[in-house]
């Protein structure tokens, strides 16, 4: 029996989990992350670093972040505290959602996760103050390798659910497409 369910998104190979909660007065337990379970949605397991973010504004956008390849890398990103519209942008050559996006509300609440293979792009605007999410990453950040979408880009045309209250100079400063 898994304690995770898939949710399908339009763009193949970009998954969203949600993990099964049991509870009771005391509260409630939840799998985070299982190697074996996980790797049914594509994920091999490997955990290479794992990074944690806070942030405090309501509205503010991070992202939109990668790693070239050869450091492309698998993602899996929750929300532990909070709500983010959490948004992935499809960049492998050749894809057929080439540039195509989407995005997803992960919450404290709603216990999702979105698993972003390498390839893609990620970034997230939060829909309320004080948001914290973890990252898990199954390879190690590549300074050399970074790279980013400007958030804002028209070609890419995001949907953020709410007004940009702020973004970073260096997120900002990414070239439109």
């Amino acid at each position: 029996m898994s304690r995770f369910n898939r949710i399908a998104t339009p763009i193949p190979d970009l998954v969203v989990i949600e993990r099964q909660r049991f509870g009771d007065e005391r509260g409630f337990f939840s799998r985070f992350f299982c190697r074996e379970e996980l790797a049914d949605f594509g994920h091999d397991g490997t955990i290479a670093q794992i990074n944690h973010t806070m942030t405090q504004l309501k509205g503010t956008i991070r992202g939109l972040h990668f790693q070239r390849a050869p450091h492309d890398e698998t993602k899996f990103v929750s929300c532990l505290a909070g709500a983010v519209f959490d948004v992935a942008v499809d960049l492998r050559p050749g894809s057929p959602t080439y540039l195509k996006w989407h995005g997803e509300v992960l919450s404290a609440e709603n216990g999702r996760s979105m698993m972003i293979p390498g390839g893609f792009a990620h970034g997230f605007q939060t829909l309320s103050e004080d948001c914290e999410l973890i990252y898990l990453h199954d390879k190690p950040h590549a300074p050399a390798a970074e790279g980013g979408l400007n958030p804002l880009d028209p070609k890419l045309a995001i949907g953020w659910p709410l007004t940009v209250a702020q973004m970073s100079a260096r997120d900002e400063a990414f070239p439109f497409l």
